[in-house]
């Protein structure tokens, strides 16, 4: 890697925002250090970030394209090791991650998508009816009480996991990307997971039922290219992670947001802005994914005025990306849902945009909307600095929510 000094990356993810800014003061592209024994590539430029996601020698397949990987040279304690050993739609390269996205892709349709809406709209007002039964003056986590429940209890019922397995699949999950979990600790976890996946899989092949496994199991059958076990767990493991993490932090990044910034939900009551203009500019100033591993230079590759040598690792630095004074000025660290640009990559780009982002952007508008409608007064219970991050660099949410559905000094519950 090129004679520069790396930023150490903070696995705990304190101010992914002012990590960002350090990383930026190198160019588009800068050196970060993950480990003593790895360096990598953050990307961090918006034009940057474009380039990478849609130039296809960057591929996500550590056992082909990782040199030091391939080469035996990371050690197997390294926290991330996990994210290049998955088998599934995000770590396959070529023509092997068009056949797994083309099965997918048949399974994960836009009538589901809408046929989804009814279903969502239970799933809020059941939760909503939970928080109003809360005692008057109770700080309640809307993480933990509404973001997570709704994003967990969509994904659960889209890919058909019965009820007994959900706790444990929900662990498994967060252990992925808790960047400060021990090797032992993940692995036992994610182990207890991949046990009840294998179940759910074979219980589909033998009673298929109206949802996304069974619609994934047939769509392998019919297009002829049978998914190994552990592609078609990979996947689906897959599909429920990017389905439930990011829009629980999406969710609770954009009530944060509007609870920060009254005068930015005054636009939206007075018809001067939209719901979807508030989620669009959350996707943009606070993204649900941080900062993401891996890919790999297949050759050496010239992007951001520098030199990615092949076989080096890079991450997609998407806060910061979404943050580029180059796109969008001084104001870029600004949250404004009346900017006129709100561009950003939170859901990818071109060959690797997220399959699911019709139904990430659908829960959250009607989750958002439905809480701020139903609870006109609600109010942060803590300053703004004592929201605690997510305990991760990986993703960019908040450890816990707490709010009051009603101001104090404001008698109405809403």
């Amino acid at each position: 890697m090129e004679n520069v000094c790396p930023v150490v990356i903070d696995p705990t993810g304190t101010d992914i925002h002012a990590e960002g800014e350090r990383i930026r003061e190198q160019g588009p592209v800068g050196l970060v250090e993950l480990s003593d024994s790895v360096r990598a590539w953050s990307i961090t430029g918006y034009e940057a970030g474009k380039q990478a996601l849609g130039d296809h020698r960057f591929s996500k397949d550590a056992r082909q394209h990782w040199t030091a990987f391939v080469n035996g040279q990371i050690d197997p304690d390294f926290p991330l090791i996990g994210w290049a050993l998955m088998e599934n739609l995000t770590t396959t390269y070529g023509s092997a991650h068009s056949r797994l996205r083309r099965l997918v892709a048949k399974a994960f349709t836009p009538r589901r998508v809408e046929a989804m809406r009814p279903a969502i709209d239970k799933i809020v007002a059941n939760l909503l009816e939970g928080l109003a039964d809360s005692r008057p003056g109770e700080v309640l986590d809307l993480k933990a009480r509404y973001a997570h429940p709704l994003a967990a209890e969509v994904m659960f019922d889209l890919i058909g996991i019965p009820a007994g397995a959900r706790q444990t699949i929900l662990r498994g999950g967060e252990a992925q990307v808790d960047t400060t979990m021990t090797e032992e600790e993940i692995a036992a976890s994610v182990g207890q997971v991949l046990q009840e996946m294998a179940a759910l899989v074979e219980a589909k092949r033998q009673t298929p039922a109206d949802d996304l496994t069974s619609d994934l199991l047939g769509a392998q059958e019919e297009d002829g290219s049978r998914l190994t076990d552990a592609e078609m767990i990979g996947t689906l493991l897959l599909l429920l992670a990017t389905g439930t993490e990011p829009v629980t932090n999406l969710v609770t990044n954009s009530i944060l947001a509007l609870l920060v910034h009254p005068e930015q939900r005054q636009l939206i009551s007075t018809g001067h802005a939209s719901w979807h203009d508030a989620i669009e500019e959350t996707l943009r100033a606070e993204p649900p994914v941080a900062h993401l591993p891996f890919r790999f230079a297949v050759e050496d590759i010239q992007i951001g005025g520098v030199t990615i040598p092949a076989g080096d690792p890079v991450l997609m630095n998407f806060a910061a990306m979404g943050r580029d004074p180059e796109i969008h000025g001084a104001s870029a660290g600004r949250f404004d849902i009346s900017r006129p640009r709100k561009d950003h990559m939170s859901f990818g780009y071109g060959i690797y945009r997220c399959i699911g982002m019709p139904l990430g952007r659908l829960e959250t508008e009607m989750a958002v909307a439905a809480l701020f409608e139903r609870f006109p007064d609600l109010a942060l219970a803590v300053p703004e600095s004592e929201v605690r991050p997510q305990n991760t660099f990986i993703m960019n949410g908040r450890s816990e929510l707490p709010v009051l559905l009603t101001a104090p000094g404001n008698d109405s519950r809403g």
